[in-house]
């Protein structure tokens, strides 16, 4: 059973001796073999792309000038983007960055469409204003309108828990991340693993 996850010697990185016996390079090597053929083929320009904006801004670029980066590296013009209402705000600086920087930005808010939650089957329980209209996240929604408007690159910016999954699901277009939604951490999902003191204590015990 592979676990990377839990692996403390990363042999990997370094194409060392000693692998894990439970390293995946050791045991799956003609799946990755086989895996490998779609850097040579279809993927062949994403993977060099994505290696050169790696190479280029390590430690100096943030994120979102390693899309923009990306972007032109792969000669995507035009750029979906997929956001959050919270997060309506950083959508628009980013667009606004977006067209600076010569490309064309499509858009599409997680609410288009106005759809009530109940009209998928939702019950009224499951809003978080129960009894009111609540519009629900509309990712396939969002997918279909940024391909039907060319998108060539999308960018997902705060969607939910799996409203990201379902875009990503239902998108033509290729998908990269500029920020996930959390909440209570000022969108850095990362922190309830870093504050081991507090988060990480808590997130261990939820189901006891």
């Amino acid at each position: 059973m592979t676990k990377c996850a839990t692996c403390g010697v990363y042999r990997c990185k370094e194409n060392g001796p000693e692998f894990p016996g439970f390293c995946p390079g050791k045991n799956e090597e003609e799946l990755i073999r086989e895996a490998i053929t779609c850097y040579e083929n279809e993927d062949r320009g994403t993977a060099h792309a994505a290696a050169e904006v790696e190479a280029t801004g390590y430690g100096s670029w943030p994120r979102v000038r390693e899309i923009m980066e990306f972007a032109k590296r792969l000669g995507n013009k035009k750029i979906g983007l997929a956001f959050c209402l919270g997060l309506r705000q950083e959508a628009r600086i980013f667009a606004d960055i977006l067209t600076a920087n010569g490309f064309e930005v499509v858009s599409a808010i997680c609410k288009t469409g106005a759809v009530d939650k109940e009209v998928i089957g939702i019950s009224p329980q499951c809003k978080v204003n129960p009894g009111q209209f609540e519009a629900i996240c509309n990712p396939a929604a969002q997918a279909a309108i940024l391909d039907n408007a060319g998108s060539e690159l999308s960018v997902l910016l705060g969607l939910c828990v799996g409203h990201d999954t379902l875009f990503i699901k239902h998108s033509k277009a290729p998908v990269t991340t500029l920020a996930v939604k959390d909440r209570v951490l000022a969108h850095n999902p990362l922190g309830a693993l870093y504050a081991g003191h507090y988060y990480h204590k808590k997130l261990k015990g939820i189901n006891k």
